[in-house]
């Protein structure tokens, strides 16, 4: 599945167009508590661990936005926009959402043919 922020494709023809997908994942506020409560790991005012569980969020929020433009018909999703929204009571939550276009590029494969192996050797369609 061909996943771009553009809003069209270089030497590529879009075919179809079938709307806006979009997927969503929220980190709990235990998340928060048991991060901060690993201060340690803070290295030059980053926290790994927190970075880790962001990028975990965004995968699923990706993965989830990937397989509603698959359920459609689509081959990649174009104009891509991930936005981070602190949600719930005193902001206790973080929101990531990821939506794009689901369209139908000529001469596409298929999404498991250009899967690649992220960290932890899960398969992501989208390379990330």
């Amino acid at each position: 599945m061909l996943v771009t922020t553009t809003n069209t494709l270089q030497d590529r023809k879009i075919k179809d167009y079938f709307g806006i997908v979009s997927g969503e994942a929220i980190l709990g506020a235990n998340i928060f508590k048991d991060l901060f409560a690993g201060i340690r790991d803070i290295v030059g005012g980053r926290s790994k661990a927190y970075e880790d569980e962001l990028r975990k969020a965004k995968a699923t929020a990706i993965d989830e936005m990937i397989a509603q433009a698959t359920d459609y018909g689509a081959n990649a999703v174009i104009g891509v926009d991930l936005s981070y929204e602190a949600i719930g009571s005193n902001n206790s939550m973080l929101m990531v959402v990821a939506t794009g276009t689901a369209v139908r590029v000529e001469g596409e494969p298929a999404p498991q043919a250009r899967a690649a192996e992220a960290p932890g050797g899960t398969k992501r369609p989208w390379g990330g």
